[in-house]
């Protein structure tokens, strides 16, 4: 589903100091003429809208594989039912307590409201970082698709440990499907857009109906009766496939919060959440969390289990709901690698302000068909969101503290627009090292985000307030 844009502009920086970033920053000041006023109450949105973001937008052809890596990675009944029900309430209260109460008091995007804090230049860091993880997401899903399309052509889904591409006609098919996902990106977004969201309740319900027409071929009787059963012994029956690691209740219960880590506690959704009324509105976010990253994950573990357990999505659904299966992971591909694509384009602008959209989409496209042809981008999908959501988390808790905290401390804000730098090394400092600090943590990599957080959030407070002081024993 598209998202409302801003209309007018902003004075440029006067402050930033000449550096090799100084025509990037300028340009960019160009391109975003449309991004840098605050949301007029006239433009706010009521909460239906972002019902309907969200449960568009979060029923996706990612689902059909995290869904189906629950089973292979031998999750019991019990622990997937409570890892969903708690991991989605957390996301659901990140939105609501974090990322919509900031969105809401300054109604700025996330990248507007960056450069008063980051700085300029390291703001085009942040967001070149942001368009490398939307290619290699889109790339994901395309890959997903081509495990449908595969399935008309005879070519093989490739094995769980493949990293490169295991046959030509598996390039064939990710570079087809590429060109023709970045072609309808570059023709029409906005139509694009809307059509995912009349696409998206068809796939949801392909998910459900795919289950269901399943349950027979794996035992289940008419009546319901020895549902239970089977779910507990064929299903998620704690047994992990040949060389997945065995998954509990708190692999699941972090998965499902922070599978859209950098959304909430990564602030991206600002863009959203600067058009609602009240902060609260973040609650709508469940109606994407529980369809989508419950119902729909619980729906593609069955599918996968009445599919032998073979990782092939394409297989899973045409299994489950015939030619409406393939159909569904197809679109369920397009509808949101299109616009996962469209925003990496708009992220690279940022180094080519000059060149015409449908160009930068181009690269992008041409960037995620490559990525699109390892395998190892889906079938490591699980660590791969674990690693965009920790990458992109730093900068998240430094936005938070620069807005909560400092204030409360009564340290300066905004240090980086009133002196006039184009990087925060402050927040830089934070940024590389917290993530350097995950990198070694002996812990799971599900779980490194959390403490990483706090070690973010403490140290920039820590940073910031060694920089106050030192501007006012100056300022003495």
């Amino acid at each position: 589903m598209s998202r409302p844009t801003l209309q007018g502009t902003s004075p440029r920086d006067k402050g930033t100091k000449d550096s090799a970033f100084s025509s990037i920053v300028s340009r960019m000041d160009q391109l975003y003429e449309f991004d840098r006023e605050e949301v007029k109450p006239e433009n706010l949105h009521s909460g239906a809208k972002f019902a309907g973001v969200f449960a568009g937008e979060h029923v996706a052809a990612t689902e059909f594989v995290i869904g189906a890596f629950f089973v292979l990675h031998g999750v019991s009944l019990g622990d997937l039912l409570v890892g969903l029900v708690l991991g989605n309430l957390l996301a659901v209260l990140s939105w609501t307590l974090i990322c919509a109460p900031i969105a809401t008091r300054v109604r700025l995007t996330l990248y507007w409201y960056l450069r008063r804090i980051i700085g300029p230049g390291l703001t085009v860091v942040y967001n070149i970082a942001n368009a490398a993880m939307y290619c290699i997401l889109a790339g994901a899903m395309i890959s997903i698709s081509a495990t449908a399309l595969g399935l008309g052509f005879g070519v093989p889904v490739p094995p769980l440990d493949s990293i490169y591409p295991t046959s030509v006609g598996w390039i064939i098919l990710a570079v087809l499907i590429g060109a023709g996902f970045t072609t309808l990106a570059i023709l029409g977004f906005e139509r694009l857009s809307k059509f995912a969201s009349v696409c998206s309740p068809w796939i949801f319900m392909v998910f459900v109906v795919g289950a269901i027409a399943v349950l027979p071929s794996l035992g289940v009787e008419k009546d319901l009766s020895n549902l239970y059963e089977v779910a507990t012994t064929r299903i998620w029956n704690g047994q992990p496939s040949p060389g997945q690691e065995k998954f509990g209740m708190w692999h699941i219960l972090f998965f499902a919060w922070f599978a859209n880590l950098a959304m909430h506690v990564g602030l991206s959704d600002m863009a959203l959440f600067r058009y609602a009324k009240r902060w609260t509105y973040g609650l709508y976010s469940a109606f994407g969390m529980y369809p989508g990253h419950m119902l729909a994950w619980i729906c593609s573990g069955i599918m996968v289990a009445a599919a032998n357990r073979e990782m092939d999505p394409g297989l899973m659904a045409y299994q489950a709901a015939g030619l409406a299966g393939v159909g569904a992971v197809l679109l369920a591909g397009w509808t949101t690698a299109n616009p996962t694509l469209y925003r990496a384009g708009l992220a690279l602008q940022i180094v080519t302000p000059n060149w015409p959209r449908w160009k930068i989409t181009l690269v992008a496209g041409a960037v995620t068909t490559i990525l699109a042809c390892f395998p190892v981008f889906f079938l490591k999908l699980l660590d791969y969101v674990a690693l965009y959501g920790l990458i992109l988390m730093p900068i998240g808790a430094v936005v938070f503290a620069e807005h909560w905290i400092l204030p409360k401390l009564g340290i300066q804000q905004y240090q980086a627009e009133k002196k006039g730098w184009i990087f925060n090394w402050n927040a830089a400092a934070v940024w590389v090292g917290t993530l350097a600090l995950c990198y070694y943590m002996p812990i799971h990599l599900f779980f490194r985000w959390l403490p990483g957080y706090f070690i973010a959030l403490i140290a920039y407070v820590i940073l910031q307030r060694i920089a106050d002081r030192g501007r006012g024993e100056a300022s003495a």
